[in-house]
């Protein structure tokens, strides 16, 4: 008996569902899609997510959401596929469709895209424009799971990216919080309500910028760690942070291999650092000098700016950074700079990266303005999270490093580092001698002794072990490369 042929018999059925899923792919429609996105300079939904993995790995995952309802995808388009070659997940908020706001459709597939990030171990990207819960969506409200909760159960398990590329409110702004690193473009705004609710609840005039643009939340409210100049910037910086990380705290920082991976000395690290420690320098040059070229990746930098945090390869190696500025404030440990380098710590100990500590500042701030600021509570904070690290820490005391602002920087014996270096000349004590001695009314022979006390700091504290070596400013590079082959047996302990 001849095999028949089914094709025909299947056609209708295939028919009706490539009419579904094309009907959602269209989002709002042609014409909204141009008028919201496409007009003002800014990718959609879709064009977003093909953006954010390798060329032809995205597969979507809930595209038939919405459709009973007539709300194509439900404004929320989420998939799978590749970033540089490696497994990722990830979801956007479409505003073309009832302005992205979020229905009950929505929340499932917000849901499943963290419960997958959680039980596939690999990272989460979120991509927000939205208008929060959607008010005519009223058949909610009983028992059932939603992102938030599934995303503060993933937190520090996964990578998990946040972009705002567009206004965010309510319930959608808050994946930013939850996220690991949060990127603002310059079109981005984020708040609990919107202008519109501020206005009728409060009765303030306010526009989106004023009430969360990027100046708001990456420079005074620190909601946001970096900003980017459009859409495709945000989600290029997105690929490049992966890069830093392993899929889950499962594995291992990754490794990178290159031109510039072996030691070399650094003679500009003379001319860079100045040896008084009341002369200012840039420590970002300092830092592209000392990682592998073009490596360094820095996150939040328009916040706590006394304090400088990043990732980078040295060596080869992912690893993360935490270096004072004496450019800002003789990099003296505020209140935002402590937040900063708390959240950044807490982070980043949840993947196992190796953390260069790279201290000068003169201690925490002092004042009024610091007091009320909780200076005592954010250093402390920051003290904690430093202090429970346990992959890899080396200690660099560069210039200068005061009371409790050497504290924060892991810069005292018995704190588990691999290993601490100090450069020759630097200042050690619980506080500046000039300052201290005038506050604690010392004779002149008494603030004599103080002054070369604390000048002799490096060779007292390497004579006792204090400190494991003191080094040439232009051998930084190698002395930190030392130190990652010291702790390479970890890898193959915890391997």
């Amino acid at each position: 008996m001849a095999k028949r042929d089914h094709s025909e018999d299947w056609k209708p059925l295939l028919d009706r569902l490539e009419a579904k899923k094309s009907w959602a792919r269209e989002m709002g429609g042609p014409d909204r899609v141009d008028r919201f996105m496409h007009s003002r300079g800014k990718l959609d939904a879709r064009q977003r997510i093909e953006r954010l993995f390798d060329k032809g790995t995205f597969a979507e995952l809930g595209v038939l959401v919405g459709g009973v309802e007539g709300v194509p995808g439900d404004a929320f388009v989420c998939g799978i596929g590749r970033v540089q070659g490696r497994p990722c997940i990830a979801g956007v908020e479409d505003f073309t469709t009832l302005a992205g706001s979020i229905g009950s459709g929505g929340t499932s597939k917000r849901f499943r895209v963290a419960e997958l990030a959680m039980q596939e171990r690999v990272p989460l990207v979120m991509m927000l424009e939205g208008a929060g819960h959607r008010l005519t969506d009223t058949g909610g409200g009983g028992r059932a799971p939603n992102d938030l909760l599934a995303m503060a159960d993933l937190s520090g398990h996964v990578p998990m990216v946040c972009l705002v590329l567009g206004a965010s409110a309510g319930h959608g702004a808050l994946a930013a919080p939850l996220s690991d690193f949060v990127i603002m473009s310059e079109q981005g705004a984020m708040f609990t309500g919107g202008p519109p609710l501020v206005k009728s609840a409060m009765g303030e005039d306010v526009t989106k910028e004023e009430l969360g643009g990027p100046k708001v939340c990456a420079e005074i409210a620190g909601s946001v760690h970096n900003v980017a100049a459009d859409d495709a910037a945000a989600i290029d910086m997105a690929r490049d942070y992966l890069s830093y990380f392993p899929l889950s705290r499962d594995g291992r920082p990754p490794r990178r291999e290159g031109p510039d991976t072996g030691p070399r000395r650094i003679e500009e690290m003379l001319s860079i650092i100045p040896p008084s420690d009341r002369q200012p320098y840039k420590m970002r040059e300092v830092l592209q000098h000392v990682v592998d070229r073009d490596s360094f990746f820095e996150i939040q930098p328009r916040y706590g700016r006394s304090i400088i945090t990043g990732m980078a390869f040295l060596g080869g190696r992912a690893v993360g950074i935490v270096a004072n500025d004496p450019s800002h404030r003789a990099g003296a440990m505020d209140s935002a700079a402590s937040i900063k380098a708390m959240d950044f710590l807490e982070n980043i100990a949840n993947f196992h990266h190796p953390v260069i500590f790279l201290a000068d500042n003169p201690g925490v701030m002092a004042g009024t303005r610091s007091e009320r600021e909780g200076i005592l509570k954010w250093g402390g904070k920051m003290f904690r999270a430093e202090r429970r690290i346990r992959a890899p820490k080396i200690h660099v005391t560069m210039r200068k490093a005061f009371g409790f602002g050497m504290v924060t920087m892991s810069g005292t014996p018995f704190d588990n580092q691999t290993i601490s270096y100090s450069l020759p000349g630097v200042n050690l004590a619980a506080m500046p001698a000039g300052s201290g001695g005038r506050a604690a009314k010392l004779s002149e022979e008494e603030q004599r002794k103080a002054e070369e006390a604390q000048q002799a700091g490096p060779y007292r504290m390497a004579n006792g072990m204090g400190v494991d070596d003191v080094i040439d400013p232009r051998d930084l590079r190698n002395a930190l490369l030392n130190g990652l082959l010291l702790a390479e047996g970890r890898d193959e302990a915890e391997g």
